[in-house]
């Protein structure tokens, strides 16, 4: 584990102190704390402001009960978060996540690399995150109704297009977010359209906001790509999971000239040399909501693997798009013996420090989510822009403002990296350009 500047172990010790087991929270405190050495020492202004430690304290923690009845007749109770961790940019922005691993400490990790990752976008917005302990796997869509008319019936006194504007995460796709909207528009008797994004394209969606994640993952590494006077041109990819971020990732790698041979999904792996079939893995995961080994028993050219790590697979380029820590040093040696030069992060902190370590001794070049997982976030800001105009934008047009955004973000982070003697450090750019830019909205603001 690295040294922190003895000014950040301060506060470090101090977020331990006050948040007692949220391990994913600590984590991502002190990967950003790790970055931030050089700058409290050529900023001595943000020291004498407090901004770390009011960085790391949310503005606001919202924990609720969420009471619904099942098909049955039953009473089923969850717990509901939001964390809006600081709105110095903008109105609090950031997804829902409904999972049975959510608990305070996983939304508090999502919040605040969310502040950093919306900064890094240029749009104006702030950082936040929510969800709940439900599992919408096996429920019936009256069930998920239910929940969700029940879990806005707390959040909406909470939200709004200029105040909170929560999305999608795991668990919380199209469907989550109509049932949200229809009770928000309900209860308030307002058709608000800029209170949550990922909304249908009937009704104030925006185009490419499905694919955005994983298109802005892909569009980030052919960024890195570029500046080594290289393309996706023969490479081989390999992609952790086989939902929304990881399809789309496999539909832009293939679109730019590479070749993902794997993907995965919590039972096991998928390999294919002759590239992942995009059409028969959506229908196996969009259609049929089927297991990753049906793919692998429909196609000849594939095999499965029951267990294991998809990242034994040889590669070029690896795209972690599952979830958090998915990525320790183990996998990450297989990474490195496999031929892998570029890892970049299609879900949130899905490579451990341990792992992130391994990367950089061996000179692998490595994408912190907060920069390569944005362009989600980015085109959520890009509905939010369309729903505050009433105006609705192309496929294309919208495409090229998210690959716009995506090339700023790799400038930033390569410009701030060269700035403070980092050069090609994309974790240290990340962490200070987002830092930096907050930060100052801080300073402005004075102490509120």
């Amino acid at each position: 584990m690295s040294s922190l500047d003895p000014k950040l172990q301060d506060v470090y010790d101090e977020v331990l102190a006050r948040n007692p087991g949220e391990q994913e929270f600590h984590q991502a405190v002190r990967e950003v704390l790790e970055s931030l050495g050089p700058v409290v020492g050529k900023h001595p202004e943000y020291v004498d402001a407090a901004i770390i430690q009011r960085l790391c304290e949310p503005e606001r923690q919202i924990i609720f009960r969420v009471p619904w009845t099942d098909d049955r007749g039953g009473v089923q109770l969850n717990r509901g978060f939001r964390v809006e961790f600081n709105s110095a940019l903008g109105p609090y922005k950031g997804g829902l996540r409904f999972h049975p691993s959510v608990y305070l400490g996983i939304v508090k990790f999502l919040g605040f690399e969310q502040i950093f990752k919306n900064a890094l976008t240029g749009m104006p917005i702030g950082g936040g995150k929510g969800g709940s302990d439900f599992d919408p796997k096996g429920r019936s869509d009256a069930e998920v109704m239910r929940f969700c008319q029940s879990f806005m019936t707390e959040l909406h006194r909470h939200i709004g297009e200029y105040t909170d504007v929560p999305a999608g995460d795991i668990g919380v796709g199209g469907r989550e977010i109509g049932y949200l909207f229809g009770q928000y528009k309900r209860i308030t008797n307002r058709y608000e359209s800029g209170v949550l994004t990922g909304k249908g394209l009937s009704w104030g969606g925006s185009l490419v906001r499905t694919e955005a994640t994983g298109y802005g993952t892909v569009f980030f590494v052919d960024e890195i790509l570029k500046a080594d006077r290289d393309s996706f041109d023969g490479k081989k990819v390999v992609v952790s999971g086989s939902g929304n971020v990881a399809i789309y990732a496999i539909e832009k790698v293939h679109q730019l000239g590479g070749t993902v041979v794997a993907c995965s999904d919590s039972g096991g792996y998928a390999v294919d040399e002759d590239g992942i079939d995009l059409d028969l893995l959506k229908e196996v995961k969009e259609v049929r909501r089927a297991r990753i080994s049906e793919y692998a028993e429909a196609r000849s050219s594939a095999r499965y693997v029951e267990g294991g790590s998809v990242w034994d697979v040889p590669c070029d380029i690896a795209l972690p798009c599952a979830t958090q820590n998915e990525i320790d040093e183990p996998e990450a040696t297989a990474l490195i013996k496999g031929g892998a030069r570029v890892v970049a992060e299609g879900a949130n902190m899905p490579c451990t420090p341990d792992a992130v370590r391994a990367f950089a001794e061996a000179g692998v070049v490595f994408a912190p989510g907060k920069a390569a997982n944005a362009g989600g976030v980015a085109t959520s800001a890009l509905e939010m822009q369309q729903n505050a105009s009433r105006d609705s934008w192309t496929f294309e047009h919208t495409e090229e403002r998210l690959a716009e955004i995506m090339r700023g973000i790799h400038r930033r982070c390569l410009e701030t990296a060269d700035e403070y003697d980092l050069p090609g450090n994309y974790v240290a750019g990340a962490n200070i350009a987002g830092f930096i830019q907050v930060a100052d909205a801080m300073v402005a603001h004075g102490v509120v």
